[in-house]
Formats: C-alpha cells, structure tokens, sequence
C-alpha cells in the first residue's frame, strides 16, 4: 500500500490511548478515517488480533470521548496487502465539539484536523463551535466547565419547595439534550465565572475610592451579597416634623433591588466581564454589559415592552419569586420614587445599559454642607451660628431650623439670584439647565436658588421633571 497521511487519513501502526484524539478531531472536522497496523510511511504491517484492537478501541471511545461520540464511529477489521487492519472510519458530528472527558472543554481535550495532522483548539475556537451547533443563545450552550456544584441554588431551590434532582435540571434547561450542564447551569452553579464588582466613591467621581469589593459564586448567592452591601450603604436620613421624626432612606429599597434584579436578569453573558455597581454621593449606577436586547429601543422599555435575553434565568427567577413578570422592573423603580424632582435614569450605548438611582436626601445633604461653608464666612454680616455672629443667607433662611437658626424675614437678593431674574425676564422663562450653565454651577445649588425665588414669589414654576420651567 502506497499512501500518506493527509487532512482525512491517519496511520496508526499499532494501537495506542491517544487514537481517540485522532477520533475526535475528525469528528469536529469534515471527517476521516485512522488505520491501525499501517506504518506512517504507508507500508502495512498487520495487527495480530484485530478483534481484541477492535474492543479496545470502540471502549476508549465509549469510556473517554464527550459527548457520544459512536453514532458517528464505525470500526471493522480489513485487509490491506494480505494483512489485517483495523479501520476506524468516523463522520462529522452534529454535537460539536467533541472532548477528551478527562481534560474537558479545553485546548488540550478539543482537536480538529489540521492537514496531516490533530491540532488543539483555542477557548474561542470552542465557543464558536458550540454557537455553530447549539445556536445563538448562551444559556443554552453547553458550559466549558463541566465539574459544577449546585450547594447554593439545592438549598434556595428547597427553600422555595421546589424539589432538585436530575429531572428537575432538564425541566429548567441546566441539562442540555446531550446530558451535560448549560450555561445557565454554569450561572447558577458554585463554579460560576461571572462576578459583581462594587466600588464606594468619596464624592461625585472617581477621584477617591472608599471601599471596593467582588462578590463570586453561583449568581444567587451574589444577588444576596451584593444587595446586603448595599442595604448597607443606603443611609437614612432623620428630619422632623413637629414632635414626630421622620427617617427616610437614601434610596427606595423596591428601586434598589429592581436595578439589581434588572442588572443581573437582561445581561449579555456571553461577553466576558463583571456586574458592575458604582455607589457615589449622590448616586447608584448599575452597569450591565450587552446593551438592550436585538430589535428593542430605550423608548420601547418605557412604553412597557419587554424581551428577555435570558428567558431561562428569568423563569427560575420567577420560581423562585425573586422578580414578578417580564417588562415591570423599570416602572417599579419609577413608582418608588414618587413626586421626588430627581428620577431614576436610564441610558443605553452599544453592548452597555446602565440604570441611575439618584440619592433622595442629596439636597439637604448638600444644603447642611453649603449652610457650614456659607456661615464660617465673614462677609457676611448679621446671624450668629455656634456663638459666631449671624449672617443673612438665602440658605440660613431655607435650612436655618436645621442647625438651630430661625428663619428671619426677607433677605436682600443676591447677585445669583439677581443674574437668573434678569435672565428669565429678557427671555420669559427660565429652566434649571440654563441656570446652571448661567451661574456655573451644579444642579442642586441652581434647584435650591430657583426654589427659593419661587418661595419668596419673584417666580413661578410650572411643567414637572426637566420641562419644568420659572417664569418672573
């Protein structure tokens, strides 16, 4: 016999473990053929017991090679130059890739056909040759990883009454159809890959860290975790009514914990990355990696439409009563803040979604600060705070009963204020954006200015949210 080996033949002079990475590289090629009892130069020479080589083989296969790989194999004995040989004749397979069992879905357990030769694939060779056979969807794809643990989802499961067993993994898609774990099994299990990383800032930016931190495992354990650090975080706030004390939250917990749902729900795991969580003065923002889902508009969400992108985490969120139906989270979070003058905000660029808790008790936070700078300066005559004397300040007058200070009577106008007058007279009206570009200066401190124009009835607003305009 005069032949070489090429992109679908592979000589073999005797057996030996290793065929079975010759097997699975034709399977997640185009197919081929290995002869044992050739030598590689093409001569044959035989095997002495085709029938023990036989059973050796279609064992190793059986035993070693992940998925199933024999509806694909056919070994027989032939003969070739009077002698026999052991031909292993194997045709593409339809659930690649195809793996040594021991090394996993890994470099050194996928082979393809590379000319003469069985090459190792790379980790994004396998990914695309998992999407190839199973589909765009990530949940259902088969898990790199293998070697999962389900302690966390068997306790939540159980917890909820709901029973975990084999049958109930099929039934929620953590076993795809060739009997191994999914992606989404992968999500839930102990091993999961995905993390959430949270950061406290000092301030409004990322200037100065306060504290950082990175919650792993099964997402159901970090959904806990996380949302108790930021149980932590979320201040209250006392103020008084009367006699009766008043304390509210920094954030509504119900907003709270929608944007968390909301962020580990509609992700885009397929992309590498963590959840990642930003906790500043002012504010929460919940980066989610993936964007909004193919087909879908950021107007469309508000209009109340909703396509999950992971409908098989989504219903054991379900089961589990951690989220309620599809497409309600961003209008609950709206709801939990009510007539406040800051809303949650939602914004959208490509492969990012991001949702924005602004921080209720911000304003008086920033006013009680503005009041201790205002009022340790000695420009300005006429109040006395903590034995210094006391000075006229719009913000004494506003904020005033907080620090001890009574409110007096009617101040003179400062220049700011003077500025925004003259503004909204020459063109009608005024709006607290261009306020903030007229005295340059933030949000909160032109909203306090207006405020107090209007309390003192130099204006009058009309219109809600960023419509809201002051006219003289």
């Amino acid at each position: 016999m005069e032949a070489f080996e090429n992109q679908n033949t592979e000589f073999k002079q005797e057996y030996v473990p290793g065929i079975r990475k010759e097997v699975i590289a034709f399977a997640n090629s185009d197919g081929g053929t290995v002869l044992i009892g050739v030598r590689r130069d093409g001569t044959v020479a035989g095997v002495q017991d085709p029938d023990a080589v036989m059973v050796q083989a279609a064992n190793s296969l059986k035993d070693s090679v992940a998925p199933d790989i024999m509806p694909f194999v056919s070994i027989r004995a032939v003969e070739m130059d009077g002698r026999p040989v052991v031909e292993i004749q194997t045709a593409p397979g339809t659930n690649r890739p195809y793996y040594i069992r021991e090394k996993g879905l890994r470099p050194n357990g996928v082979y393809v056909r590379k000319g003469s030769s069985s090459q190792p694939v790379t980790d994004e060779g396998i990914r695309e040759m998992i999407i190839q056979t199973s589909g765009r969807s990530f949940e259902t794809m088969r898990s790199l990883n293998q070697e999962l643990t389900f302690h966390t989802l068997e306790s939540e499961l159980q917890r909820h009454g709901i029973s975990f067993g084999e049958e109930q993994m099929r039934t929620l898609r953590l076993l795809g159809e060739d009997g191994l774990y999914t992606n989404l099994a992968m999500l839930l299990s102990d091993q999961c890959e995905i993390s959430t990383k949270m950061a406290v800032f000092q301030g409004k930016d990322k200037s100065v860290f306060r504290d950082r931190k990175e919650f792993t495992g099964s997402i159901l354990q970090q959904l806990e975790e996380v949302y108790a650090f930021l149980d932590l975080n979320n201040k209250t706030k006392a103020s008084f009514r009367g006699l009766s004390r008043i304390d509210r939250r920094d954030y509504p917990e119900e907003a709270l914990r929608e944007a968390l749902l909301n962020s580990m729900v509609h992700r885009d795991y397929s992309f590498s990355g963590s959840n990642l969580i930003n906790i500043y003065d002012d504010r929460i923002e919940f980066v989610s990696i993936g964007g909004l889902v193919s087909g879908l508009e950021l107007k469309s969400i508000f209009l109340g439409a909703s396509r999950s992108r992971n409908p098989n985490l989504a219903a054991i969120f379900y089961r589990m009563s951690l989220i309620e139906s599809y497409g309600t989270g961003i209008g609950k979070m709206m709801r939990a803040y009510g007539a406040e003058e800051k809303l949650p905000e939602i914004e959208t660029a490509q492969g990012v979604f991001r949702v924005t808790l602004p921080n209720r008790n911000e304003r008086e936070n920033e006013a009680g600060q503005y009041l201790r700078e205002r009022l340790r300066e000695s420009e300005i005559p006429g109040f006395h705070y903590l034995g210094e004397p006391r000075r006229k300040d719009p913000y004494v007058r506003e904020y005033g009963n907080a620090y001890g200070e009574e409110k007096s009577g009617k101040v003179d106008i400062s220049m700011e204020e003077q500025k925004i007058l003259n503004y909204a007279g020459d063109h009608g009206c005024i709006t607290r954006k261009e306020a903030e570009n007229l005295l340059s200066c933030g949000t909160t401190k032109a909203y306090h200015i207006l405020q107090r124009l209007c309390a003192e009835g130099r204006l009058t607003a009309g219109g809600n949210g960023r419509l809201r305009t002051y006219r003289p």
